[in-house]
């Protein structure tokens, strides 16, 4: 197995493994600690079916099963499918999946560890792959925050609401995601995270607070909370911090998702096809020691 750094701010492509296979066990922490290190790793001519593709991101954490878990493969509801294609005029997956700046599963009291993608089928226009998968690096969004602000923000929490980053893709015209029912709703209430949080595999502290979740800091009057939340999100959006991957099919992309944020990019129309299978590791082992 090699693993070659992009030299960007983020990103390493990892070849001469076939994760269709199990993942032996000095494997497993190069990756890991590569994951750490770079932040999103592109595993590029990957041919695996649901359960290896499930086995693979199972090494690293428990796999959750989305909470509006419309569109899953048979037999395996850990396995999302994220597409903009229809069979008898019914969608196959879920069509509009990250479109915003967020960190998956920051509205959850367990937090994911990584978010693994693997590309079946991508939509190309005029030779060039649509559909890019953007992200920035909240390590170095952290390390470069103004001393006061860090110092006023230390130890603070934020909200994070999952209905927040749900309701803004609903209100995107075209959009066929249904209302949250009650009961999923009750299932994910909003939950308080560090806005600076130490990162398990590194050991070093990230910004840990993303536009698409976060909807206020705790102990702060409204306006206080807004100015400084806008100050924040502003700050990661800064173009030295920003990294995109261009998919080809068969590419597996694992990302960070304690240590990044990132945005899906709808720049293809309905009749060109894009499918793609996903799992979310949550953040479930002491990785620490793995490493160790």
């Amino acid at each position: 197995m090699k693993i070659e750094p992009s030299g960007k701010v983020l990103g390493a492509t990892v070849t001469g493994i076939d994760l269709a296979q199990p993942l032996g066990e000095a494997d497993f922490r190069a990756i890991l600690r590569a994951l750490g290190e770079h932040g999103v790793l592109c595993f590029p001519g990957q041919r695996l079916e649901a359960n290896a593709f499930a086995r693979f991101g199972a090494m690293f954490g428990d796999l959750e099963v989305n909470v509006a878990n419309q569109f899953h493969e048979p037999g395996h509801p850990e396995v999302m499918i994220l597409s903009n294609m229809t069979r008898d005029g019914r969608p196959l997956g879920l069509s509009d999946a990250g479109q915003g700046w967020h960190t998956d599963m920051s509205y959850s009291k367990e937090v994911a560890l990584a978010n693994v993608l693997h590309a079946l089928k991508v939509p190309v226009r005029d030779g060039r792959p649509l559909g890019d998968t953007q992200f920035r690096n909240m390590h170095a969004a952290y390390e470069d925050l103004p001393a006061d602000l860090k110092a006023r923000l230390a130890g603070r929490t934020a909200t994070h609401d999952f209905a927040k980053f749900w309701d803004m893709m609903r209100a995107r015209p075209g959009s066929t995601r249904p209302p949250l029912t009650a009961e999923q709703r009750a299932r994910k209430p909003p939950v308080s995270q560090p806005i600076f949080r130490v990162h398990p595999i590194t050991g070093r502290p990230v910004l840990y607070c993303n536009p698409g979740y976060a909807v206020r800091i705790d102990g702060m009057d409204e306006a206080e909370s807004a100015a400084l939340l806008e100050v924040l999100f502003a700050h990661q959006a800064r173009d030295k911090y920003f990294y995109a991957h261009s998919w080809r099919e068969g590419d597996l992309l694992m990302w960070d998702n304690i240590g990044t944020t990132h945005n899906a990019v709808p720049d293809y129309r309905p009749d060109e096809p894009r499918y793609m299978r996903r799992v979310q590791v949550m953040a479930t082992r002491d990785y620490a020691r793995l490493l160790a």
